[in-house]
């Protein structure tokens, strides 16, 4: 009986039963960007299409969840031949593999306005576990996000043929991320 009773209260508990609310991205105000390092200069890039599921709630975060998605055509860098050769089967092989993707597995709270995102990245069909920081200011229906993390691009296969070293492009990226969302 006593086994019932907690059973039905766990049931009936909105924080374990609910899923966190829906945020919508406004891609005009939000970036996914990129920095690698090719001969020892500085390359600064960026993904110009990109979407995200959005379910978050601060108080709830077993209930919230992200699922992105990135369209590996829309990588660009302001250099032609640069932004020519990104989308080829040396780099992200559009034609096999078209999106990357980030879905969450879990987030946790490390500090006011600070949480990890736990999830896998898929990109080339390679999965992998990543954490990703963030901080978040959320006022009323408005949501703002910035987070970084550093990825090994080989981890990846990003980088094939004579790209697959690291004499000429190292091998850590950082990706950043700013999103503006509401609900």
């Amino acid at each position: 009986m006593r086994y019932a009773f907690l059973l039905a209260a766990l049931v009936a508990s909105p924080a374990l039963a609910a899923t966190a609310p829906s945020w919508a991205v406004n891609k005009a105000k939000s970036r996914l960007g990129f920095v690698a390092s090719m001969n020892g200069q500085a390359i600064n890039g960026a993904f110009r299409r990109f979407d995200a599921r959005i379910q978050f709630d601060p108080a709830n975060l077993s209930g919230s969840s992200v699922v992105a998605t990135i369209d590996t055509a829309s990588a660009f860098t302001g250099e032609a031949s640069r932004d020519q050769s990104l989308p080829t089967a040396d780099w992200f092989n559009i034609k096999a593999f078209p999106q990357a993707e980030f879905k969450s597995s879990q987030f946790k709270k490390v500090g006011p306005d600070r949480y990890i995102a736990q999830g896998n990245l898929t990109i080339r069909g390679i999965s992998r576990p990543v954490a990703l920081p963030f901080q978040l200011a959320v006022k009323d229906r408005l949501a703002v996000m910035r987070g970084s993390l550093t990825i090994d691009r080989r981890t990846f296969g990003v980088g094939q043929g004579q790209f697959a070293g690291t004499e000429a492009v190292a091998a850590n990226v950082r990706v950043d991320i700013a999103v503006e969302a509401t609900r």
